[in-house]
């Protein structure tokens, strides 16, 4: 049987083409479209890879991991401009039958002269899986959405490799990010953990709040090692509003 993560890259790539074909992944009955701005069902999924393929897009998979029913990917687009994206899909008998995404513009190099997709590959520990699920969960339900900034020693590395586009390595310029202020409150507000999907040393957190008031979709993904969070990815997207949606399946 050919597994998720190859059933996620056939797909992806018929971006590139623009080949109708790679949507056969896609159970077209059942398929449920995440992203605010594509149309539900296969004829959707067919214009967004026809009008994509005439910007001669290139699709670079830079990580891909599986959890149970479930693929996710950290990729590289080029549709014009570049972008850098997770994508996510759910599985039944083989075929695709749930999508969401998170997708920002390529930015950097940050402050440490990381970029936002260099950085460690390697998949290991799958022993440990559900520890790091679990340690990722918490670190974002208690320090982020919580606010226990107290305790952001307690799960992260003090030599935290960071490839977040604004922030430098280490916990100090995080912990600065999320206590600085805007007109709303805080700049950096997590409200919601909707999902947390891992492989190995590798967790994605998938989490809704808001960004110097607008609302937004947080994309995290944590490489964890002995029990702490030893580096960190991200994509920020704001949600438009409901009434530009093209599906009502909602961004979570």
């Amino acid at each position: 049987m050919t597994s998720k993560k190859d059933l996620l890259r056939k797909f992806l790539k018929g971006i590139e083409t623009g080949d109708a074909m790679a949507a056969a992944v896609v159970n077209e009955a059942r398929y449920i479209q995440h992203n605010p701005q594509t149309h539900e069902g296969s004829e959707g999924i067919a214009a967004l890879f026809a009008r994509l393929s005439k910007t001669s897009p290139r699709v670079t998979f830079m990580r891909v991991f599986e959890d149970g029913d479930y693929a996710f990917a950290h990729n590289e687009y080029d549709f014009a401009s570049v972008r850098v994206a997770f994508e996510v899909f759910r599985f039944e008998n083989g075929q695709a039958v749930e999508h969401w995404d998170n997708i920002q513009p390529l930015r950097g190099p940050n402050p440490s002269g990381r970029g936002m997709l260099d950085g460690a590959t390697e998949i290991v520990d799958l022993d440990k899986t559900e520890a790091n699920r679990a340690l990722a969960r918490a670190f974002v339900e208690e320090v982020l959405i919580d606010r226990r900034l107290d305790r952001l020693a307690r799960y992260l590395d003090p030599t935290l490799i960071q490839h977040s586009p604004d922030l430098a390595d280490g916990i100090a310029p995080l912990r600065s990010a999320l206590e600085a202020r805007s007109d709303d409150g805080f700049a950096v507000h997590y409200e919601t953990l909707h999902q947390v999907l891992a492989e190995g040393n590798f967790v994605l957190c998938m989490s809704e709040g808001r960004l110097k008031g607008a609302h937004t979709s947080f994309y995290d993904l944590f490489r964890l090692a002995d029990g702490r969070v030893v580096e960190h990815w991200d994509t920020i997207e704001t949600i438009p509003p409901r009434a530009e949606w093209k599906n009502q399946n909602g961004k979570f």
